[in-house]
């Protein structure tokens, strides 16, 4: 099994977060490969690995693992109490104004199918989702179309939210064709398949107490090169040179 795109960003002897690559499931039946399996392949790690939380099959970044039943228990309590600090970054089609804001909807899974939707707030099924985001940079891409890069605190986790509410105020994600946006806002290698499509959103940061110090810990996951050379003029601290 190959596991030579995984990256460990960080770890002890009770969790690690580790930068996961788009295009891979977090966790899957054993017979499919994902995260999971690639990080049970590998030497060392022991048994025990509880996830935390995950993120969506196209979307890159930090995932945070837990190696024993005590921490997985202790970030269950962070993540039901919003004690986790979840930064993302995301490439959007269009202008985004004002500057800074707050996004508030109720949204709740489509019956049937892998995707969500806005809804009212008493409608059957609702959960509040709440963001807020940061433009950092604006774009304009190789087809001349405007485009702007996020950077997004959530404050609520639920399913595509971020996917969601970006694109029901037109502005999609570059690349999410499950959510609105049209091929010319393409992201990533050319793919055959909808299911190997990747989309411009990446969990950025994780922000969590260790769950026996106490400690308050920030990991950050390192952007993924093609980024870089899917929107040229991106440019985030200097991480145009990673490699």
């Amino acid at each position: 099994m190959d596991t030579a795109e995984l990256e460990i960003l960080w770890q002890d002897n009770l969790a690690l977060v580790v930068n996961k690559p788009a295009g891979l499931l977090t966790q899957a039946p054993a017979e499919i490969e994902s995260l999971e399996s690639r990080l049970r392949a590998l030497p060392n790690l022991g048994t025990y690995l509880a996830f935390a939380h995950r993120i969506d099959r196209p979307v890159s970044g930090a995932v945070l693992i837990a190696r024993n039943v005590r921490a997985a228990r202790r970030f269950g309590e962070q993540f039901q109490s919003r004690k986790i600090g979840k930064t993302y970054l995301a490439i959007v089609a269009g202008q985004v104004k004002p500057w800074t804001g707050e996004w508030i909807d109720w949204m709740r899974k489509i019956p049937g199918q892998a995707q969500a939707e806005i809804v009212a707030p008493d409608a059957p099924g609702a959960r509040q989702a709440i963001l807020n985001y940061q433009v950092i940079q604006s774009l304009c891409l190789p087809s001349g179309h405007p485009a702007s890069v996020l950077e997004i605190e959530l404050q609520t986790g639920r399913m595509h939210q971020i996917r969601l509410q970006c694109a029901a105020r037109g502005f999609p994600l570059l690349g999410d064709a499950l959510y609105q946006s049209p091929p010319l806002h393409g992201f990533g290698a050319e793919v055959t398949s909808d299911r190997e499509r990747l989309i411009a959103l990446h969990a950025r940061r994780l922000t969590f107490h260790h769950p026996k110090t106490g400690v308050r810990t920030t990991v950050t996951a390192p952007l993924p090169t093609y980024w870089f050379s899917n929107v040229e003029q991106l440019s985030l601290s200097g991480e145009s040179e990673a490699g």
